[in-house]
């Protein structure tokens, strides 16, 4: 009781040089004068992430999050480099002091040259280490190692950017991160980001193309000029649409496997479906088809040449006199059954 009674009566306390006070009548908490707020970290911040990843996934959070990491540096870098008498090792220390007090972990600041723009960060325990840990990451997160490459950009005035040699998370004794001057900037990171979603999108595009033509190939095969049994002994193989030199040998395979299945002894082209798309291509099929089928003891019949085929046919100097050939599909079918003294009553 004790303790809750000095809580409420004091309103300000100074830690390391630093200011912390609070304004209970106006719900204001404050931080070397500025306006602050204190989270639980493995609670209300592990949800605070854990919501970012949830809705813009996990590489945009982690991007997310290296870009407001590496601004927030930013406008830290230019706080301390506003200070008189303040170079670049008197605003790290300054740094590490002032994020110590405010529960960022330990930061220790070494080989830091203003010359090259190279440093080393050395940090333990920080709450983004510990939000990770909640979170049961296998890697440490973005957003410090971006904020203190934010930070001396604007201490050093230049560009720096980062790399991480270890994490913390992954069993070390503290995360170790190598600052240097680069041309690498989040901006460019957002971008990169942004061209590999348009990838990955045109790449489920090009998947769910090639996925619906193979099934559509497929089905055509399926579909087209199928072989129809018609009687005993004679089977029918309408031609339909354009036959190019690929549907072409798939129909002449088709057809030479399926004929002895049958026990054809006639095989009835019908060319009606060719009226409009009859080529020298589609001549050439019919004569292999005839040609192949007579070879296995199937007998050839055409039938459904109109007069304009019958020209594109005498053009293409094939030799179908090997044919019997008629008008209609049902005079073809009447002659393969006369053929055997058979007839349809």
């Amino acid at each position: 009781m004790e303790g809750v009674f000095l809580m409420t009566i004091e309103h300000s306390i100074n830690v390391g040089g630093l200011s912390f006070e609070w304004d209970m009548d106006n719900g204001r908490f404050l931080f070397e004068g500025q306006d602050a707020v204190l989270f639980w970290t493995a609670s209300a911040m592990k949800m605070f992430f854990d919501s970012i990843e949830e809705i813009a996934g996990e590489d945009a959070a982690a991007v997310v999050l290296e870009t407001t990491g590496y601004r927030q540096g930013i406008v830290v870098g230019e706080y301390f480099s506003e200070m008189e008498n303040v170079d670049a090792a008197e605003a790290a220390r300054l740094i590490t002091n002032t994020y110590a007090s405010a529960g960022w972990g330990v930061a220790d600041i070494r080989n830091l040259d203003n010359e090259e723009g190279t440093l080393e960060v050395h940090l333990k325990n920080s709450w983004e280490y510990k939000i990770n840990v909640a979170q049961n990451k296998k890697t440490g997160g973005r957003f410090l190692p971006a904020h203190y490459a934010g930070i001396f950009t604007k201490l050093l005035g230049r560009n720096i950017w980062y790399a991480v040699d270890q994490y913390q998370l992954e069993g070390y004794d503290h995360s170790v991160i190598r600052y240097f001057p680069s041309e690498e900037t989040v901006e460019e990171n957002i971008h990169r980001l942004a061209r590999l979603n348009e990838a990955r999108q045109i790449r489920q595009l090009e998947n769910l193309v090639e996925e619906k033509t193979s099934e559509l190939t497929m089905l055509v095969k399926e579909l087209s000029s199928p072989i129809i049994p018609v009687l005993e002994g004679i089977v029918v193989v309408p031609l339909l649409g354009t036959y190019d030199e690929e549907r072409a040998d798939e129909l002449l395979i088709k057809t030479l496997q399926n004929l002895p299945k049958y026990h054809a002894e006639y095989l009835v082209l019908d060319l009606t479906g060719l009226n409009n798309n009859f080529t020298n291509q589609a001549a050439s099929l019919i004569e292999k088809l005839g040609a192949t089928a007579g070879i296995i003891g199937t007998q050839t019949i055409l039938v459904g040449i109109s007069p304009k085929m019958s020209m594109v046919i005498t053009e293409s100097g094939i030799d179908i006199s090997n044919f019997n050939c008629f008008q209609t599909l049902q005079h073809g079918i009447h002659y393969a059954l006369a053929q055997n003294g058979r007839t349809i009553l």
